[in-house]
């Protein structure tokens, strides 16, 4: 594609997900016999790059990650699954001195998941690796960040976008034992935490509506210009800094929450970049987000533009 086509840039973590499932989670001391298992791709960076590449297919907006994987089989692998869904990897760099990121993933019966992660070379992402993909963050249209590398290199990708007028998409996943630096929440346009990470962030548990709203004034008041609080089976609420709203969750079955706020991330990146108006955009992110609770995996749950389409109808 030319550099006139809109660009989706994920800038983020790529992990393999080695994926269990069981009846009920493990207590500590306890063998348990898993049903499966599954080896697949996934790391937040990776998962929203691969959604938002199975959104686009039929759509003239290009999809690339920036990313780091290690020299080995896993790194191949995840080179080759993102390729599949139609991401650009140019910018994913081959580090030879870490392997790639696994995540340990255990899945109950009821779909509710607990995941150990090994950051590996997502954890070696530095500012050099702003600076060697620096073109690729100022042509950005829509840049798409989470927290699975060090917290500098996150907020110089960001600084890069915003300098050249991209908009910048933070799901604060997972949250840092320190406080976010002031330099990120000045450069992030919309901050999209769940219930979990609104609470750490702000002492909200947000329940209901009017608590998402307490909590969404405290993340504006930090800097973020837009927050949109994924609130699982409750909902979604959002706030674009002068107006607010609630969706009510879609109607599904859920059999896997691995990925869905990934999808939901790579669903508003994709339908901002469509300029459809927040509130439209919101609901397009929450019926992807409850697609993709209908799948097993995390990348692989990714529903197309025209599953979204039809559940919206």
């Amino acid at each position: 594609m030319s550099d006139t086509t809109p660009l989706i840039l994920s800038f983020g973590s790529v992990n393999i997900d080695l994926t269990v499932r069981v009846d009920t989670f493990p207590k500590a001391g306890e063998t348990l016999h898993a049903s499966n298992y599954a080896v697949g791709l996934g790391g937040k960076g990776a998962n929203q790059a691969a959604a938002a590449a199975r959104l686009c297919q039929s759509l003239p907006t290009q999809v690339a990650l920036a990313a780091r994987v290690g020299s080995d089989h896993f790194g191949t692998f995840a080179r080759d699954a993102l390729r599949a869904f139609g991401v650009e990897t140019t910018p994913v760099y081959c580090d030879p001195d870490h392997p790639t990121g696994i995540a340990l993933i255990t899945v109950d019966r009821n779909g509710e998941n607990c995941i150990t992660v090994v950051g590996a070379a997502n954890m070696a992402v530095n500012e050099v690796d702003v600076e060697k993909n620096a073109d690729w963050l100022k042509r950005a249209r829509i840049l798409l960040l989470q927290l699975e590398c060090p917290l500098a290199s996150v907020a110089a990708a960001a600084a890069q976008t915003r300098q050249t007028g991209g908009l910048v998409i933070l799901d604060p996943a997972p949250v840092p034992t320190e406080m976010l630096p002031t330099s990120l929440w000045q450069n992030v346009d919309i901050l999209t935490p769940n219930e979990t990470e609104t609470a750490l962030l702000t002492g909200i548990q947000p329940e209901t509506a009017e608590q998402a709203a307490q909590a969404a004034q405290i993340l504006l008041s930090k800097g973020a210009r837009a927050i949109v609080i994924k609130m699982g089976g409750r909902g979604t609420y959002w706030h674009d800094g002068t107006q607010e709203g609630f969706i009510p969750p879609f109607k599904v079955i859920p059999i896997d929450t691995v990925a869905a706020g990934d999808c939901f991330n790579a669903g508003l990146a994709v339908a901002l970049s469509k300029d459809l108006p927040f509130p439209q955009a919101v609901r397009f992110a929450s019926a992807c987000g409850a697609l993709a609770t209908t799948r097993k995996g995390a990348a692989d749950a990714a529903p197309t533009w025209e599953d979204v389409q039809t559940l919206l109808a």
